[in-house]
């Protein structure tokens, strides 16, 4: 897959899964700029990847969403792509989950993810071209204990995705979802060996994913090979749920 001259903004850019996406598009020719929460992370991804611009961002800042879209797609000269992948975890049993925290998860997972798309779109009209891969993830689909609040912001990252790709196929944007199920990243390393023992006994293929395995899929997505493939979410889980 050739991404060259392809301007990119990746979000949630310095986790296993957004390294794996930045080297992906990077070793494919990909003009990318890079964006986390933290500057030191995003200062040592941009020594590994030195082409790439980087640029440390609040995505809960919801008011400053559409200023960061201008910035991005100022420094890159436009925008082709637009990868979707960060999101946190806050999680407790429903009875002792805090609105606050049911407010912090939606807000950044899914309110962020939406406000993404709503002004990269808007820059994509003009280009009269683009793709979108949001990143969701296996318990949008299937629920999971303690993670109420996760699961239903990707859950409805899913679902806004298919409005949005209903209303923009006629203009040439391409939404869709790649869903992971438990991958190899500094999130899943912290499960203790008992749970992660008896999950991985959940998967037909023995073992964890790694952050290429969705790295490929959402290259796929964003490529020209996919041009006519519009609102699914394609499952990267070793089988562990069969969609």
């Amino acid at each position: 897959m050739n991404f060259k001259d392809k301007k990119i903004i990746i979000t949630g850019a310095t986790g296993g899964i957004g390294h794996s996406l930045v080297k992906k598009f990077c070793d494919s020719g990909g003009k990318i700029l890079a964006t986390g929460t933290k500057t030191e992370k995003l200062e040592k991804l941009k020594n590994e990847f030195s082409s790439i611009e980087i640029e440390q961002f609040k995505l809960n800042e919801h008011e400053n969403i559409e200023k960061f879209i201008e910035t991005a797609v100022n420094r890159l000269g436009g925008l082709d792509i637009l990868v979707n992948n960060a999101g946190i975890t806050l999680d407790n049993l429903s009875i002792r989950l805090t609105e606050e925290n049911w407010k912090k998860v939606l807000d950044l997972n899914l309110t962020s993810t939406f406000l993404m798309c709503k002004f990269a779109i808007k820059k994509m009209l003009k280009n009269k071209s683009g793709k979108i891969v949001n990143i969701t993830s296996i318990v949008g689909h299937t629920g999971n204990l303690g993670q109420a609040n996760y699961s239903a912001s990707k859950a409805g990252i899913v679902a806004f995705s298919k409005s949005l790709a209903i209303e923009y196929a006629k203009k040439n944007i391409n939404i869709n979802c790649v869903s992971p199920g438990f991958i190899k990243t500094e999130m899943t390393d912290k499960i203790n060996d008992e749970i992660k023992k008896m999950l991985i006994s959940k998967i037909p293929s023995g073992d964890l994913g790694n952050g290429e395995d969705v790295s490929n899929c959402v290259a796929f997505l964003a490529s020209d090979m996919a041009n006519y493939i519009n609102g699914e979410t394609i499952h990267v889980n070793g089988g562990m749920y069969m969609a």
